[in-house]
C-alpha cells in the first residue's frame, strides 16, 4: 500500500475539512464513476493508445478516458481542463491525480489522446 502525501490528505479532507459537504459536481462524479462501464470502454480503446518503449510512457489509458469524459461533461479545452485539474480535489479524486506524486497530464498530451479517440475506427 502506498503512503499517503500531503496533497492526497488534502484533497481527501483526513481532519483539515471538518465542515466539508457533498457538492454537485461531487455527487454529479461519484454517479457517472458508477455507471460509466469503464474496464469495456478501456478495452476498446487498449488496440489504439501508444504502447510503453516509443518516447515518453504513456499516462494510463483509464485515467486519460475519465479526463476525456470530464472535458465534454463540463465543456473544457485542453488547457481549460489542465487547469481545472490543478484547482479542483473533486476533479482530481475522480481522475485518480494525487499532486504529491505526479503532475496533470499537459494541454498536448490531452490533445494527442482526443485525436486518438476521434479517428474513426479502421
Amino acid at each position: 500500500m502506498k503512503q499517503q502525501t500531503l496533497a492526497m490528505a488534502a484533497d481527501q479532507g483526513a481532519r483539515y475539512e471538518h465542515y466539508r459537504k457533498p457538492t454537485r459536481r461531487d455527487e454529479f462524479l461519484k454517479t457517472m464513476n458508477a455507471i460509466v462501464p469503464w474496464s469495456a470502454l478501456c478495452e476498446v480503446i487498449e488496440p489504439h493508445y501508444p504502447k510503453v518503449g516509443n518516447g515518453r510512457p504513456p499516462i494510463g489509458l483509464e485515467r486519460m478516458l475519465r479526463i476525456h469524459f470530464l472535458q465534454h461533461w463540463f465543456n473544457l479545452a485542453d488547457l481549460a481542463c489542465k487547469e481545472a485539474l490543478y484547482d479542483s480535489a473533486s476533479l482530481r479524486r475522480f481522475v485518480g491525480i494525487d499532486l504529491g506524486r505526479e503532475p496533470v497530464p499537459d494541454a498536448t498530451t490531452l490533445l494527442k489522446f482526443r485525436s486518438i479517440s476521434q479517428s474513426p475506427p479502421s
